[in-house]
């Protein structure tokens, strides 16, 4: 299984932390290789708002370097993971956000890819806000068409795993290994309702609004999409 792992925060803190304990469970199942992208890092730029992308121009973003590579990993893997604190109010770290927006085009209504009805994912993050950081991740993933996104989040309340006492830091250790072996063995399902109903209101809106000649309906047409759903 090859997974691709991002993680949102440079600081290799709770997030982190509970990110390994993770990956090291799935390890064990020995067929397991790992990619892994640190952000801001592996995306130092913005989103340039150029809609590029959204014309089936996506090798002519200005931040190509930096996307091509994140956007192959993607695509080539059979599982993602998305490691992200919480910061404050405003949900996951604007270097996560960023990742998001570049490959914005990847949604069904403009430029889905038939990968990513194949994959799973599983969505990690620590901070008192954990349910305000995974929501946008999994409500994004299901635009995209990802078959099964699932999610663990911890409200520890303290800045480091070690300070938490030792039953409370065995109880979470527990709940992740269970998580990752649960992970490993999922199989591909039958799609989320709000993907299927997304995709039929995406061909509703190509043929009204969007017509021939405009990329996502020009795509969508070249791949068959209007008669045969991709999933």
């Amino acid at each position: 299984m090859k997974i691709t792992v991002f993680h949102g925060s440079p600081r290799k803190g709770n997030t982190y932390f509970a990110t390994n304990i993770f990956m090291n469970e799935l390890s064990k199942y020995g067929d397991v290789s790992f990619t892994e992208f640190f952000f801001p890092e592996a995306l130092p730029v913005f989103c340039a708002g150029c809609t590029l992308c959204f014309q089936g121009l996506q090798e002519k973003c200005p931040n190509a370097q930096y996307v091509s590579p994140i956007l192959d990993a993607i695509l080539g893997a059979d599982a993602l993971i998305f490691a992200t604190p919480h910061y404050g109010a405003c949900s996951m770290p604007a270097a996560m956000k960023s990742l998001f927006d570049h490959i914005d085009f990847l949604v069904l209504n403009v430029s889905p890819r038939a990968e990513m009805f194949e994959k799973k994912a599983f969505v990690i993050t620590t901070g008192a806000g954990s349910t305000a950081a995974i929501k946008p991740i999994k409500n994004f993933l299901k635009h995209c068409g990802v078959n099964r996104v699932y999610s663990l989040g911890f409200r520890l309340f303290m800045d480091k795993w070690g300070k938490m006492p030792e039953p409370k830091q065995a109880k979470y250790e527990k709940l992740l290994r269970k998580a990752a072996q649960k992970f490993y063995k999922a199989k591909k399902g039958r799609p989320y309702i709000s993907t299927i109903v997304f995709y039929h209101a995406a061909s509703i809106i190509l043929k009204k609004f969007v017509r021939e000649g405009n990329y996502p309906y020009d795509n969508w047409k070249e791949k068959g999409y209007f008669k045969k759903r991709p999933f």
